[in-house]
């Protein structure tokens, strides 16, 4: 992040905050979830141990928040970063909507068509952000790599719990 000034700080830090409460907001449906019905719920060997998701989680949200501060510096007044901002929202919108049709309406079918959106949606959002900020885009990746990993654990679940 070169040229990062002080004065950049409120606004990295509101980006960062956005971004992790999405995460809060999502928890609240996945949260009572886990103990009681996704415990019960066949899952296939690769599933990780359910305390690895939080730490994941506000690792990939800070990621984002990064991300989405290099192109909201840019400044909104330029199309293409509103676009991207844009992008970025939808997926962020995705991103909560698919904790609570996953593990809110208890739905694995649902959540899948979800995910799928929002795995394009992310697509989107990283190819928009590459054309404003390389260093914004790649912040992106881990979370497209997890996105996928859970794109596949969600369609596993679905399959095994028809």
């Amino acid at each position: 992040m070169s040229g990062f000034r002080a004065r950049d700080i409120p606004g990295l830090l509101a980006s960062i905050l956005v971004c992790q409460l999405a995460g809060i907001v999502g928890s609240v449906f996945t949260t009572p979830a886990i103990p009681s019905w996704y415990a019960s719920l066949k899952k296939p060997l690769f599933t990780p141990p359910s305390w690895v998701f939080a730490p994941v989680w506000v690792t990939l949200f800070t990621l984002m928040g990064i991300s989405l501060y290099l192109v909201w510096k840019r400044g909104l007044g330029r199309h293409d970063v509103k676009r991207a901002v844009t992008i970025f929202g939808t997926q962020l919108t995705l991103n909560v909507l698919w904790s609570a049709v996953f593990f809110g309406m208890r739905s694995p079918q649902f959540g899948f068509v979800i995910i799928v959106l929002l795995w394009f949606a992310l697509l989107a959002t990283i190819v928009a952000f590459y054309r404003i900020s390389g260093i914004a885009a790649v912040l992106l990746v881990p979370y497209l790599l997890w996105g996928s990993f859970a794109l596949v654990l969600n369609f596993s679940i679905m399959v095994l719990n028809p």
